[in-house]
């Protein structure tokens, strides 16, 4: 089997005027995407996809990835990546054993890497007629989920967080940042009230993205430690792992990052730093499957869990139910509550979540097929994603 193309595709998902909302990041109208497929001479397409800039990462991946991977086996995954990630050096790099990176060997190069990775994994399952999480090695064929949402201002939080318990999550998260803004008296209000309203058995994690000092956060976790929480999401800059690490050694609350880093070398200066508890690598930007893999084996080593992070379109959420179900020391996944139809309604296939608990797919590859309109209901809108 051979590869014959590899080819990005944009796509958008426009939020209506009603449905939007200001929160830390800005105010979002929009979420993009970027479709990946990785075509082969046996007739078989996998899919990927990517949450960097659609067209920077079309162009890279039509100028850079496409010319290095076509004619090149899908099954030899590893090689594929080494090849991505090294550029022109992949030979010398393999043949030495050691990396020899491209330039662009983070941000929204890695981004398209990790895209094409997960095309190839899935065109590689399903010539195996395996689902992507067997193919890796299956831990399980379920797992738990949390509830991730929580914007709601002030005493609202209650009803909110209740919400989700109330589908069935054993464990829920909110944003520190609500629609009302924030400050530290703020959200110990908005937490406790959401603690009000899942009760004390059902866990509660929050999520600063990465918006707070490191003495703002410190405060701020002293002040929520008795409402018991699971963890403390992204407290400061994820540019800042020395400060994170006082913020893990400053607070009872177990520390959660990793949506921003990229390969398992930013999450070794992580652990190194003993800044993290719980390891949240993103598909769609720490390399894919076969990097995550990686990453995962390092942080067990280290007796820290893995909590993917899992947002953005329907591609990146069913890879996220593959690694989860791949990795043996994974032990939640995200549940998007947001309005996201680009994740929730892009495949003929519904997700199978119960009371709960994230069902793998069973049929080979990703398992799930595209909608017939997908490409004409979310095709791409230029423009950012948040106004500010």
């Amino acid at each position: 089997m051979k590869i014959t193309d590899v080819r990005a595709i944009p796509m958008s998902d426009p939020i209506p005027a009603e449905r939007q909302h200001r929160t830390d990041l800005g105010t979002k109208v929009k979420s993009d995407a970027v479709l990946i497929l990785v075509d082969t001479d046996d007739g078989l397409t996998g899919m990927g996809a990517s949450l960097g800039s659609p067209e920077t990462v079309s162009a890279i991946v039509k100028y850079d990835l496409a010319p290095a991977l076509v004619g090149e086996d899908p099954m030899y995954s590893e090689f594929l990546w080494e090849k991505m990630y090294n550029g022109s050096r992949w030979k010398p790099a393999l043949e030495r054993g050691h990396s020899q990176p491209m330039d662009g060997r983070r941000g929204v190069t890695m981004e398209a890497v990790s895209g094409v990775d997960i095309a190839i994994w899935d065109v590689k399952s399903q010539a195996l007629g395996l689902p992507v999480y067997k193919a890796l090695g299956a831990v399980r064929d379920s797992i738990r989920g949390y509830g991730s949402g929580g914007w709601a201002p002030g005493y609202e939080a209650e009803e909110e967080m209740g919400g989700y318990a109330a589908k069935g999550f054993s464990a829920v998260k909110m944003r520190v940042v609500g629609r009302d803004g924030f400050s530290v008296e703020n959200t110990v209000r908005r937490v406790r009230a959401a603690r009000r309203g899942i009760g004390n058995d059902v866990e509660l994690m929050i999520d600063a993205h990465g918006s707070l000092d490191v003495s703002t956060a410190i405060r701020l976790a002293r002040s929520l430690e008795e409402y018991d929480l699971a963890w403390f999401e992204e407290p400061i800059s994820p540019d800042d792992h020395p400060g994170l690490a006082e913020v893990r050694r400053s607070t009872i609350i177990p520390i959660a990052t990793g949506e921003r880093e990229f390969t398992r070398f930013d999450f070794e200066d992580l652990f190194m730093h003993r800044a993290v508890d719980i390891a949240q690598p993103d598909i769609a930007r720490a390399g894919g499957f076969t990097e995550i893999r990686r990453i995962g084996a390092m942080a067990s080593a280290r007796g820290i869990r893995l909590a993917p992070h899992a947002w953005g379109s329907g591609v990146l959420f069913a890879a996220s139910i593959h690694m989860a179900m791949a990795s043996p020391n994974c032990h939640i996944l995200e549940v998007s509550q947001g309005y996201m139809p680009m994740m929730n309604e892009l495949f003929n296939e519904p997700y199978d979540i119960r009371d709960g608990t994230v069902y793998a797919p069973q049929t080979p590859g990703l398992g799930f097929t595209l909608r017939e309109d997908a490409f004409d209901r979310f095709k791409y809108v230029p423009g950012p994603e948040y106004v500010f």
